[in-house]
């Protein structure tokens, strides 16, 4: 068995200088507070977040939540219809959500003002900055060259920061943690004067990489008032609404500016929470103490790792082994953290925006598809509940185009309303997602020692979504000569061929998604007891057979057929798709060899190498396998703390975490009717101990 503590543990993540790209987050899913060498939001300027294509950047260190979102005021909403456009299709004119007809759309040229306001509203809020006042230290400002004497731990096993470090002659140490929506601290001084904490409320932001202004202190007011146990600061921006509850004890709250609050203590130590509140979502209890709230986080978190799946490493001979553990450990960390909330979480989780924290649903299967994985199924349930809210919303746009079903959008806040894109309205290959994603969450159901009512429930559950779902899938796929096509207007998941969506046809990986989703959910009626639905398991059988150009999968099936940029996502179609009648291993082999030989990784993401892996995998490739998740490239940097980063405008990308883990459980344990460790050498410079680890389809 596994020393699971001493596992987690030994990667616990420590700094003794500061590391600007590689703040260190709290949190539960639906709240996280990502902080400084001081365990607060001290010098968030130290922890740069780029703007993209403007001057305005933010920063890093984030407190956000699932539910805190603003819009900018307009005199009316615009609607969708201002960027509808009419395409071309085989069944004839099919509209779109476009950008006013360009081919190529920048952040920089958004198209019109109602298209550039669609693209940017809702987007994500930051609640606050909660930073060590410089009043403790008897500075006018703290700035990072003051800090010194920094020894900053995360301990991943109870959820807790411990920073100490030094200010003007003055040491400190901070104690951070989070239970439910609240921040609890505690600050113990050497100084002579007594720890202070500001927080700091500022304006939303549509900016990139920039939840908060702080330019517009006119355009939101924050109305401080007492509690029995402590203060209430309500806060209204525009529509938003919602409070912070702060409680300290031996401490006084005052205001030093329209959104500026200071905590000042009277002893050594000071001890406070903050717990957010949004206006709609009733009473909380905001009165818990430091004491009550650390010791509920460590429950959580030594729960969280007791319970669900587990993979070690140590003894293994090969040099990478420690880094790829050190890896999971901290992906499975940061995912929990970021992604297992009640909506499907933006690719920067909460701390950062990115998209102004839209999130996009062609990335849940990455952020998602590894917690039933790893045993921990309702980590994703609450994500994929979330789809039920935009049902009607999605059947309007596959109504409108004329198909069936329901058609999911790809980039949305909560409302799930699609943005303009000259992209996103077009890609097709987050549609089977929720069928792939309730199917991994009835299979949880189904291991041994699993009360089989569960299974049952489930797929009542989910039914619907995924019935929805094949429906569209059944409809938008076109019966010819050849078989059933993907016709255009599309998008592939290589976004490289957006310039000609009027034009792509049956993409690989779609092909043999549509493929394998279309019999999964008549697997599905069958399992309830239904009939089969007419079309589906003919759609699926009949689906066109991918191109091939000298012996190798091409991307699409029509010139260029494959641009060597971007997404190598023919892969796909054998790797995150199980083996289906659409692929030829040995074809797939070659396109692995190929793809290998010259693809530009400079223009890939971090789930590729993942999705790499799992390919190589699947066709008994494990040296490839390794080789692909340990690649040296700029976009599979993993950074101390864990985040995967990608470029200084999107500074880490969960997709890349949660892909690690799904490509990590296939190559450990396998597939259906596959051999077990399929994905690490046989010759014993890899020694896998895998606990609790479910097969992939």
């Amino acid at each position: 068995m596994i020393d699971r503590k001493a596992l987690v543990q030994r990667h616990n993540v420590s700094f003794n200088a500061m590391d600007p790209r590689s703040p260190l987050t709290v949190g539960n899913g639906n709240f996280a507070f990502t902080a400084d060498v001081t365990g607060l939001q001290t010098i968030p300027d130290a922890y740069p977040a780029p703007g993209r294509y403007v001057e305005q950047g933010g920063s890093l260190l984030g407190t956000q939540s699932t539910w805190a979102w603003h819009s900018t005021p307009v005199d009316e909403e615009p609607s969708l219809s201002v960027s509808l456009q009419e395409y071309s299709s085989p069944r004839g004119r099919v509209p779109y959500v476009d950008l006013a007809g360009k081919t190529s759309a920048t952040e920089l040229d958004d198209g019109s003002p109602e298209e550039t306001w669609l693209r940017n509203n809702p987007h994500r809020l930051m609640l606050a900055n909660i930073g060590l006042a410089s009043e403790s230290a008897g500075l006018d400002s703290i700035q990072a060259h003051d800090i010194g004497g920094i020894d900053q731990k995360l301990d991943l096993w109870e959820g807790l920061l411990t920073s100490a470090f030094a200010v003007a002659g003055a040491e400190f140490c901070v104690l951070t943690v989070v239970d439910s929506d609240t921040l609890a601290v505690s600050i113990r001084s050497t100084g002579e004067r007594p720890p202070a904490v500001r927080f700091s409320f500022p304006y939303g932001s549509e900016a990139w990489g920039n939840a908060a202004d702080w330019d517009q202190p006119d355009k939101h007011s924050s109305d401080f008032s007492a509690e029995p146990e402590g203060w209430e600061i309500q806060r209204v921006l525009d529509g938003t609404r919602f409070s912070a509850h702060i409680a300290a004890d031996n401490a006084q709250l005052t205001s030093v500016g329209a959104h500026d609050f200071l905590l000042a203590g009277t002893s050594s130590e000071l001890t406070f929470s903050v717990a957010f509140t949004p206006a709609q979502g009733g009473p909380q209890d905001t009165r818990k103490t430091f004491a009550e709230i650390r010791k509920a986080a460590a429950e959580h978190w030594s729960a969280h790792w007791l319970n669900g799946g587990m993979i070690e490493f140590a003894g293994s001979a090969d040099p990478r082994a420690a880094e790829l553990e050190r890896r999971v450990v901290l992906s499975q960390y940061l995912m929990a953290v970021n992604c297992s909330g009640s909506a499907p979480p933006q690719e920067t989780g909460l701390a950062v925006n990115s998209w102004r924290g839209r999130f996009h649903l062609e990335m849940h299967w990455w952020h998602g598809a590894h917690f039933p994985l790893w045993n921990r199924a309702d980590l994703l349930t609450d994500s994929l509940d979330w789809y039920f809210t935009i049902l009607d919303r999605a059947q309007e746009t596959a109504a409108r185009q004329g198909f069936a079903g329901v058609r999911w959008p790809k980039q949305v806040a909560l409302d799930g309303r699609e943005s303009p894109s000259d992209i996103g309205p077009f890609l097709i290959w987050q549609q089977p997602h929720p069928i792939y994603l309730a199917e991994l969450v009835w299979r949880a159901t189904q291991t041994p020692g699993m009360d089989p009512v569960k299974g049952e429930e489930v797929l009542a559950k989910y039914a619907t979504l995924v019935f929805e779902t094949a429906a569209f899938m059944a409809s938008f796929g076109l019966r010819t000569e050849s078989g059933v096509e993907l016709p255009p207007p599309l998008v592939p998941a290589q976004e490289s061929y957006g310039f000609m969506r009027d034009r792509v046809e049956n993409p690989t990986f779609e092909l043999a998604y549509w493929n394998w989703a279309l019999e999964t959910a008549q697997q599905w009626r069958r399992r309830l007891g239904l009939a089969d639905a007419p079309g589906w398991s003919e759609t699926a059988r009949d689906m066109a057979k991918p191109h091939t150009a000298d012996g190798v999968y091409s991307a699409i099936s029509v010139p260029p057929f494959t641009i060597r940029t971007d997404h190598p996502s023919m892969l796909a179609a054998l790797g995150v798709v199980p083996e289906t009648s659409a692929i030829d291993p040995a074809t797939m082999d070659r396109t692995l060899d190929g793809v290998l030989s010259d693809w530009d990784w400079g223009s890939t993401w971090g789930w590729d190498y993942p999705m790499i892996a799992m390919t190589a995998a699947r066709l008994n490739r494990p040296n490839d396998a390794v080789d692909a998740l340990l690649m040296e490239r700029g976009k599979n940097t993993y950074l101390a703390n864990g985040h995967n980063f990608q470029t200084d405008a999107l500074p880490f990308y969960l997709p890349g975490n949660g892909g690690l883990l799904t490509a990590v459980a296939l190559m450990a344990v396998g597939w259906d009717g596959g051999k077990t460790a399929p994905g690490f050498p046989s010759d014993g410079s890899w020694t896998v101990t895998a606990e609790d680890i479910l097969p992939l389809p």
